[in-house]
């Protein structure tokens, strides 16, 4: 072999050589430098080969976390699922994994990359090792193992550092009543918790390796510790307040028995499944298990309402047992539906801090971060649950879901996925033209906001929402929106209602369950649709606008679709050549972490004729009552 690019008798680095190496290799994705001692060529020319390779699309490059280039092959089935771990990095390569294997790395790495042809970087932090949904280091190392098919030791010895590190510091009870706080040793205590905590969150020292914490501020304490890397484990024996005792009336699959198990033994924590998996009926269970007094927390009065109905359908419980405190009822009951918000309301919280609550149940717990929801943390409760389909915020404060309600609690995710619980969306990304050069131009002379919304509304949006709802005829769908305008105006082309914020609660609902009981088949919604309200039997997903928004957001968009109901679609719309293209891929990429695949796909509109007067038949008699809804609208 040879570094000297002039090497008249190396072999050309063209796409067979390429294949030749992983294939030598047994690897997936090999680096520049493996391919250029491989091929006896220097590391320049052969990134320059390598390089012009991928703009041909013969291989792929992802890049790292520090920067270096990996490549690997597009091809489908040109070679088996295999992941390539750098241990000194803690990053991990993987082709084309199988679902049930990325939804085990996503047990204890961040997804940090992918590309269309499924490749995907991994990263192992510091905070997945933490947050990991185990019980013990035996149980993560398994996962760990099985992930990876195989022992890497230096790894492994990383992550029980990093395990160790989160078991220094616990909050216990003391026999007297007050709070305590517990290290491992004197010089943990001393030189670690005393300089790092402001005056007053420790009142005074017990002993060398306690000391006394004040009640309210406990949050404060575990944040500040966190953000130090010493995750504290809560351990307080607070009370339940009165006894609940209650039945269900519904057979918990395998997977939420196990939830309800792992609660109990960690005494708080966060289910994280898709939506459809069930999170509503454990935490059911875990009420019931747990038997005291009850507080829901919910960001809207629909999920209230919603609460409301389950409790009553799947329990045991009668109506006199269940209250509901917002904007509409101030009732409290021994199990409690309230808003974050009126809970986090000065009037109003002292009444629901008075109260000494079993368990508090955080629904769509990501909420919590943001300052008023924050305010409901603090109140005192012996078990704090939360629920989620994706524990994801744009801010850096997301680590506070765990530090002030629980770690995330796992399951049987191959159960899940393999019995059929749950069905993956499959997720399209269709890039669309303008639908004129007048939107085009308008387009480039503005800025800003109104750049991203002259985007977002693009009139050829509508057309290929008719052409995508024709070829899925027969199927329920949502269309989701950002503008009310653009709401409207798709919500007249296809002759639905539209259902946003400013729709009066009594006919969001009607219609809502007119969806759900199969009277309407498309509705349009606002981001009054993201998250909560329980659409069973969507099968499709359009989000026509909202790309600017979260990867939650378009998480939640995306998981109106994940029911058991055969194939189950979503399609995310972008105007080509604008910022919608980067959100598009950014917005898909925590479903890709999740197991699902992504793919792109040219519009449906682009020299096909459309199918207007078919697809109007449709939605005509998709709502053949509208006027009716429009005439009970005036009336409330």
């Amino acid at each position: 072999m040879t570094d000297d690019p002039a090497d008249t008798d190396a072999p050309p680095i063209d796409a067979e050589a390429f294949y030749e190496v992983l294939e030598t290799q047994r690897r997936p994705a090999v680096t520049t430098a493996e391919v250029a001692a491989a091929l006896g060529r220097s590391s320049d020319e052969a990134a320059a080969a390598l390089e012009a390779l991928a703009a041909d699309s013969e291989i792929d490059r992802l890049t790292t976390e520090h920067g270096d280039d990996v490549w690997v092959s597009p091809r489908v089935g040109s070679v088996d699922e295999r992941l390539t771990v750098f241990e000194a990095r803690r990053e991990i390569v993987a082709d084309r994994p199988a679902q049930y294997t990325r939804a085990l790395l996503t047990q204890f790495a961040h997804l940090e990359e992918t590309n269309r042809e499924g490749g995907y970087v991994y990263a192992v932090r510091e905070e997945d090792v933490w947050n990991a949904p185990y019980g013990t280091l035996s149980e993560l190392t398994a996962t760990v193992r099985s992930a990876l098919g195989d022992r890497y030791e230096a790894l492994e010895e990383w992550i029980e550092g990093q395990w160790e590190r989160a078991h220094k510091f616990r909050l216990t009870t003391h026999e007297d009543g007050y709070v305590v706080l517990e290290a491992k040793s004197a010089d943990l205590l001393g030189n670690v918790a005393e300089p790092r905590l402001d005056d007053g969150v420790l009142r005074a020292k017990t002993g060398d390796e306690t000391a006394w914490v004040a009640d309210d501020r406990t949050a404060e304490l575990k944040r500040t510790l966190y953000e130090a890397g010493y995750p504290v484990e809560d351990q307080r024996d607070l009370e339940t307040g009165d006894d609940l005792e209650f039945g269900l009336d519904v057979e918990l699959r395998p997977y939420q028995s196990d939830w309800i198990a792992r609660f109990a033994d960690a005494g708080s924590g966060v289910l994280v499944g898709p939506p459809g998996s069930g999170k509503t009926i454990a935490a059911l269970g875990i009420m019931a298990d747990v038997g005291g007094e009850t507080l829901v927390l919910v960001p809207s009065r629909e999920l209230a309402t919603q609460w409301h109905d389950v409790l009553l359908e799947r329990t045991t419980l009668s109506p006199d047992r269940i209250g509901e405190y917002h904007g509409g009822r101030k009732e409290i009951r021994p199990v409690t539906i309230a808003t974050y918000r009126t809970a986090g309301m000065d009037r109003h919280r002292r009444l629901f801090d008075s109260r000494k609550w079993g368990l508090i149940v955080y629904d769509e717990v990501h909420h919590i971060p943001s300052p008023i929801h924050r305010r409901s943390a603090s109140l005192q409760t012996k078990h704090r649950l939360g629920l989620t389909a994706t524990p994801v915020r744009e801010t850096a404060d997301q680590e506070q879901i765990y530090t002030l309600v629980g770690r995330p609690i796992g399951t049987d995710w191959e159960g899940l996925f393999d019995a059929g619980y749950v069905a993956e969306p499959e997720v399209e990304i269709r890039f669309l033209p303008w639908g004129s050069e007048r939107h085009r131009n308008e387009y480039g002379a503005a800025t800003g906001h109104e750049k991203r919304q002259l985007a977002a509304t693009n009139p050829a949006k509508i057309p290929e929402i008719a052409a995508i709802l024709h070829e899925n005829r027969g199927s329920k769908a949502v269309v989701f929106v950002e503008y009310l305008d653009q709401g409207d105006a798709i919500a007249e082309e296809l002759d639905v209602p539209f259902i946003s914020g400013e729709t009066p609660h009594a006919r969001r609902s009607r219609l809502f369950n007119r969806f759900r009981g199969g009277d309407l088949e498309t509705i349009v919604v606002s981001r009054v649709g993201d998250e909560g309200i329980d659409l069973p039997d969507a099968e499709v997903a359009i989000a026509a606008s909202g790309l600017g928004g979260s990867r939650r957001q378009g998480a939640q968009r995306a998981g109106r679709t994940m029911r058991p109901v055969g194939k189950a679609r979503m399609y995310v719309l972008a105007t080509q050549g604008t910022t919608e293209e980067d959100f598009a891929r950014k917005r898909t990429k925590h479903l890709a972490a999740r197991g699902v695949r992504v793919r792109e796909t040219p519009p449906a509109t682009t020299g096909v004729d459309r199918p207007q007067d078919g697809n109007r038949d449709r939605n005509q008699s998709r709502d053949r009552d509208g006027g009716a809804d429009g005439a009970a609208s005036a009336e409330e």
